[in-house]
């Protein structure tokens, strides 16, 4: 996110281009550093993976601290506030959009077929490294674009917003709506967003909240809320099955 917000802030203020020209920058720009960074961080796996990726976060964050041209430790202010609602509506369409059909092509369904079981998968013949860096890249695209929407809806880009605990706020966000699940990541977001607004008179529980819901979440339901399927997908079946056990009832009267 950190990328995107301060490349599409350095397009609009000093380059003065068209804000969705500044968005596209921001994504780009997030999308190649991800590409650069997953080649050689994604062929470690478990803990090693998430200290590399974590660190290399860090890394982003304090090497942008220390840049003067991008307000270092003040921040970069001055962002014309362009985020509108209309924006966040639009972009979230798109990512779903593109999300969905990257999941039903060969690269999508190689992905899935990576988290379900790198072994098989490999077995299989398709590439694991290449795979992972695929998904990363996409992953890091989007994290750009909501970097950028980001510091133009506030009007500021700062180092102190790009800590370890966003980071930690968007994983908490996919475990609790479940991992897998699109839809349920967005209703994960909802939650914790309400959480957060319903807790700012006391922010210092804020985490024992958090810590607490994980806790319960992995006791009870570890692939969190609605595990891989999708919010839609769940009523519908349902509904369904509820439609078949009336027509059941309705023949045997």
């Amino acid at each position: 996110m950190a990328i995107g917000a301060y490349v599409s802030a350095v397009f609009t203020i000093f380059l003065h281009t068209p804000f969705i020209v500044s968005l596209i920058a921001g994504a780009g720009a997030a999308g190649l550093l991800g590409f650069l960074i997953g080649v050689p961080t994604l062929r470690l796996e478990g803990d090693y993976l998430a200290i590399a990726t974590l660190g290399m976060g860090e890394i982003i964050r304090i090497c942008i601290l220390n840049i003067p041209q991008v307000g270092g430790a003040s921040g970069l202010s001055g962002i014309p506030n362009e985020t509108t609602f209309s924006w966040l509506f639009f972009s979230m369409i798109i990512t779903l959009f593109v999300i969905k059909n990257i999941l039903h092509s060969n690269k999508g369904r190689a992905c899935l077929a990576v988290r379900e079981n790198s072994i098989a998968a490999e077995a299989m013949g398709i590439n694991i490294t290449k795979t992972k860096v695929f998904a990363f890249t996409v992953a890091s695209i989007f994290a750009g674009l909501a970097g950028a929407l980001f510091s133009h809806y506030f009007g500021i880009a700062h180092p102190s917003s790009f800590t370890f605990m966003r980071s930690f706020d968007i994983m908490t966000m996919v475990v609790l709506g479940g991992l897998g699940s699109i839809s349920g990541s967005i209703v994960g977001a909802v939650i914790l967003t309400f959480i957060t607004a319903a807790m700012q008179s006391y922010p210092e529980y804020r985490m024992i909240v958090y810590a607490l819901l994980l806790i319960v979440l992995m006791l009870y339901r570890p692939n969190g809320i609605f595990g891989s399927h999708e919010v839609a997908a769940l009523i519908w079946g349902k509904w369904h099955k509820r439609g078949e056990k009336d027509g059941a009832v309705v023949e045997n009267k």
